[in-house]
This record gives C-alpha cells, structure tokens and sequence, in this order.
C-alpha cells in the first residue's frame, strides 16, 4: 500500500468504492478519478490503484482510461479490458472510446431530486393570505 504521509498507511479503497459507481456502458479517465478524490500525485496515483485492484471484489477497472479515451493497460489484460467495453455497449476506435459519449462524471448518475414547492398563497379579500384550505368546499 501506498504512503499517504509519515507513518501513515493510505488506502485503495477511496478509488475502488468511485469506481463501483461507475455504470455498465460508461468510462472514467484515470485524470477525473484523482481529482475527484484529490490524489497526490494525480493520474499516475489513480493508475497505481488500478494496477493494485484485486481480483474477485467486483471493481469494474475495465472503465477506467486514459486521457482522451485510450486504453492504456498493456496486454493480455488490454485485449480484455477492449472485450469488457465492447460487451457493455462501449464502442472502441483504435483502442480509444469516445468521450463526449461514454464518459461518465461522479454525481452524474445521481438521481435529481425533485424540489416540491409550496403553491404561493392567494390573497382574499382585505389583503389576507389564504390558502385553498382556508377556503370552504
């Protein structure tokens, strides 16, 4: 494991719980992983938590890419990673995906929450405010 500061022990877990977030047909770059998770040392450091990834615990490391969509890791996991993509509806060119169509942002899945606003008051006769439940049926 990687050190985060004298003494201290850093952990993986961080990248690897923003990269479970990731939906099947979407990509990250590892860029957009460290500056969302503020990581010394920027893409190199996501990169290292890529590479570090164990297997078996579900961490979808095949959407994660390089900048300006290329696939980085070298084979026999590169073809694999192509396979991944493809299989999940990514559509490759030369080893790159499109961006401006399969990248995903962190909060970008996130469901919108709808804002439920009270209806302005009415006002009655004298200026009152009244509401429709002060109003007789």
């Amino acid at each position: 494991m990687p050190f985060a500061e004298r003494g201290q022990r850093m952990s993986w877990d961080p990248v690897y719980r923003l990269v479970k977030q990731i939906p099947r047909g979407r990509v990250t770059t590892y860029g957009a992983l460290a500056k969302t998770l503020r990581l010394r040392g920027g893409a190199r450091t996501a990169g290292r938590a890529m590479a570090a990834t164990p297997s078996g615990k579900g961490i979808p490391w095949h959407r994660v890419v390089g900048d300006h969509g290329k696939l980085l890791i070298p084979e026999p996991y590169g073809s694999l990673q192509r396979k991944l993509l493809q299989s999940e509806g990514v559509e490759l060119v030369e080893f790159r995906v499109n961006l401006k169509k399969y990248l995903w942002t962190p909060g970008s899945s996130a469901k919108k929450r709808k804002v439920i606003r009270k209806a302005p008051a009415r006002r009655g006769k004298g200026g009152k405010r009244r509401n429709s439940r002060d109003t007789a049926a």
